[in-house]
């Protein structure tokens, strides 16, 4: 009997820590939950309110616009990302699957980022792209050059960039792993946060004077 019991707990923890290992996106449990953001409807999942199946159209699982390049001129960092998730296709709901377009000004840069739940797969359309990302300790650099064509995969929750190394404008798209992957841009995080973080944090981290990390800070 006590063996039995064992084998039952051992088997119950392992399902535990399956479901747990994979717990980024929940899997669906019904065809599509459409999500809607009241709460009228009955059903709550994945973070929002699924829409009555019946009212459900195909413009749920549609949206329009990512032939349209994005402007790169008002960023400083000269490029444009046109994120689709879930906040813009409802359809996305719970499917853990997202996509952008990534434009780039000549020498524009994606800054080094991270998504804390996606990881990101990129494929080049016009234009080259100085790409990489950084493991966690010891901080390994992977770094490519890709041309039109070409595909790059940067794992979930590693601080990763695109820069443009051409002289004319590049295009890209990315899939994502996640109907939100989340991001955070480490300069901003680091150096814009609000409230800023102290000053004298900053200087001793990054080994700095303290009237540089002011600086910086006034940048964000």
């Amino acid at each position: 009997m006590k063996k039995v019991v064992s084998y039952l707990v051992t088997v119950a923890l392992l399902a535990l820590a399956s479901s747990l290992a994979s717990a980024y996106d929940p899997s669906p449990l019904q065809d599509f939950c459409v999500a809607i953001n009241n709460t009228n409807s009955a059903v709550f999942v994945n973070g929002k309110f699924c829409k009555d199946p019946i009212l459900v159209t195909a413009n749920d699982f549609f949206f329009s616009g990512l032939n349209i390049p994005g402007n790169t001129a008002t960023n400083k960092v000269g490029s444009s990302v046109n994120l689709v998730n879930v906040d813009k296709l409802p359809g996305l709901n719970t499917l853990g699957i997202s996509l952008a377009r990534l434009d780039f000004a000549p020498y524009g840069l994606n800054p080094p980022h991270t998504h804390p739940r996606g990881t990101e797969l990129l494929v080049v359309i016009e234009g080259t792209l100085l790409v990489g990302f950084v493991t966690s300790n010891p901080n390994k650099l992977f770094t490519k050059v890709l041309n039109k064509g070409d595909v790059f995969v940067f794992p979930i929750g590693l601080i990763h960039f695109q820069f443009n190394i051409g002289q004319t404008n590049a295009v890209a798209f990315a899939g994502l792993s996640s109907q939100n992957p989340g991001l955070i841009t480490i300069a901003n995080a680091v150096f814009g946060s609000n409230p800023p973080i102290n000053p004298d944090v900053l200087a001793k981290a990054f080994q700095l004077d303290k009237n540089v990390v002011e600086y910086l800070q006034k940048q964000f």
